[in-house]
């Protein structure tokens, strides 16, 4: 079932969308439900919200932004509403990002005071980054929070929840509601402002544009710092009524299927990469029940697309996103699914492309629209924010449009690496892998060459992997042999950040340490073979043993 996108519905903040939504489908429905199996209804998410954001009012400054280090369930869900009812902005802090990145996401959003947990900590095992915390913020523990609710609280929160919208904090749907961190994929997280209406019209684009049956039920276990998981797991069915089930980490491939099974749950996303270690750990009838599943973040390969509709009957839909942009830009939805592409623009997106040199077959993408991003945060700037220029965004994606709207990712514009004069894409290096070792993950990376502009290295699980059988497949299919990597170096795990993403700056600097080692072995072999110091200027290659 298909509803039309209004633009006017977008023109409230995120309490007032989910006050709303508890009025169309009753304060006692059963909406949001965890691991811990005990479900909430509206009326409960309200009320606790107003007796959490009760006890937070006085810890935090009005105007202050504040830290939020949880895992997706029901208790983060309410802290966020907590925080919006009170005025306050939720900056979302991934706790996978490594010590640096976390303290690099603070700086930029001022935050002086953090929200966690610690039965949360011990679990994770996240000890040591809060005792680094600890010597920039305030840590809060809920559990410290939740004990201080008294009778009274709890008599003024029921008060509250029932006349909600003329207790809580008044605001402008332009105002900003949560700072959401980049995956940090490609270097340094950035702090993207978003507003209240940008993340209502999100999620009324995904509803007018995916045909979601009233009965659907949702089901997350993407962390709710990262775009896709807040969004989707969290406001949109909760905006439209649809019931969801959130899970505290995508790692869990054992457990998840079964929960998907238990709960009934229709809709479900994730990543190409969990999607296959779900389904190799799960029965034949744990996710029949799925009828919309949508993978993003990387590539959904060809035969996770028919493991899917093999043992489940599930046709996997590729969606495209972007956390400046709420974060949907595009998706395939069922009946108009054209394989390899990312589906179409969702209402109201504007987009244009620009020629990149170099680069032939495709060119990047700008957006705007009403999901879109005020800016990046930047203390420089007016307001702390770094406004985008005619509310345009810069997606860094290469890619192609064809006459029917269909978008084609060709890949970032930093996948692109330089062999000789060609640019070619670091995603059909990997295309070229996957192609002769379908059950592997790859990951390619560019250093730089002084011959040949970058040298190409692909990371793989696979152990015994060689150069020579990718040149063989490039050979038979007319592949270019410019995208053949002169190197395979097999790993035990490819490194994904916590957003499912492969992370590239690990790699980058797995690459470069082994690169490193290579060039110093070769100086030392050749120093005792008492080469001439001019081979080296005149053979600058043969340093690395090219």
């Amino acid at each position: 079932m298909t509803h039309a996108f209004e633009l006017a519905r977008t023109r409230v903040t995120l309490f007032e969308a989910l006050l709303r939504a508890r009025d169309a489908r009753g304060g006692k429905y059963k909406i949001l439900e965890d691991h811990e199996r005990k479900p909430l209804s509206y009326d409960d998410i309200v009320r606790a919200a107003f007796a959490l954001g009760g006890k937070l009012d006085t810890l935090i400054k009005k105007r202050e932004t504040a830290g939020v280090m949880l895992p997706t369930g029901a208790g983060c869900a309410v802290t966020f509403f907590a925080l919006q009812a009170i005025g306050r902005t939720p900056a979302m802090l991934n706790f996978t990002a490594g010590i640096m990145n976390i303290r690099s996401a603070i700086e930029q959003a001022n935050v002086r005071k953090i929200l966690t947990s610690r039965t949360f900590i011990k679990l994770a095992k996240l000890e040591a980054l809060e005792a680094e915390l600890k010597k920039h913020a305030t840590l809060i523990y809920l559990e410290d929070v939740r004990k201080s609710i008294d009778f009274g609280d709890k008599v003024i929160a029921l008060v509250k929840g029932s006349f909600p919208r003329l207790f809580a904090a008044k605001g402008s749907p332009d105002d900003t509601a949560v700072i959401l961190f980049t995956s940090g994929s490609y270097g340094t997280p950035k702090g993207a402002v978003l507003s209240h209406a940008n993340l209502v019209a999100n999620a009324e684009q995904g509803y007018a544009h995916v045909p979601f049956e009233p009965d659907w039920s949702f089901f997350s276990p993407l962390p709710m710092f990262h775009s896709f998981g807040l969004l989707g797991g969290v406001l949109l069915p909760l905006f439209t009524g649809h019931k969801t089930f959130l899970f505290p980490s995508p790692l869990a491939v054992k457990e998840i299927p079964k929960l998907i099974k238990d709960s009934g749950s229709n809709v479900f996303f994730a990543t190409d990469t969990f999607a296959q270690q779900y389904a190799r750990n799960a029965d034949d009838e744990d996710m029949k029940c799925i009828r919309l599943m949508v993978l993003g973040a990387e590539r959904v390969k060809p035969e996770t697309r028919e493991l899917y509709m093999k043992r489940f009957g599930v046709e996997l839909l590729e969606g495209y996103g972007a956390t400046e942009a709420s974060p949907l830009i595009s998706v395939n939805v069922p009946g108009r699914n054209r394989y390899g592409t990312v589906g179409q623009f969702v209402p109201a997106i504007e987009w244009r492309l620009e020629t990149v040199p170099g680069i032939e077959g495709g060119k990047r993408l700008f957006v705007r629209g009403p999901n879109v991003m005020r800016g990046y945060l930047d203390p420089t700037k007016p307001f702390g924010i770094d406004l985008l220029p005619q509310g345009w965004h810069d997606t860094g994606d290469v890619v192609d449009v064809d006459e029917d709207g269909y978008i084609r990712i060709l890949g970032r514009v930093k996948r692109f690496a330089k062999w000789f004069v060609v640019r070619g894409s670091l995603n059909a290096v990997e295309g070229y892998a996957s192609q002769v070792w379908p059950h592997n993950t790859h990951a390619a990376v560019a250093l730089p060459d002084s011959r040949k502009g970058e040298r190409i290295i692909l990371f793989t699980d696979l152990d015994g992997a060689e150069v020579g059988q990718l040149s063989a497949w490039a050979k038979d299919n007319g592949a270019s042999e410019l995208a053949i990597p002169k190197r395979i170096v097999p790993i035990e795990e490819i490194p994904v950040l916590g957003s499912g993403k492969i992370d590239s700056v690990v790699l980058q600097r797995m690459a470069a340490e082994r690169f490193a080692e290579a060039k110093a072995a070769w100086r030392q072999l050749l120093s005792r073979r008492r080469c001439p110091a001019t081979y080296y200027t005149k053979n600058p290659g043969a340093e690395a043993g090219a």
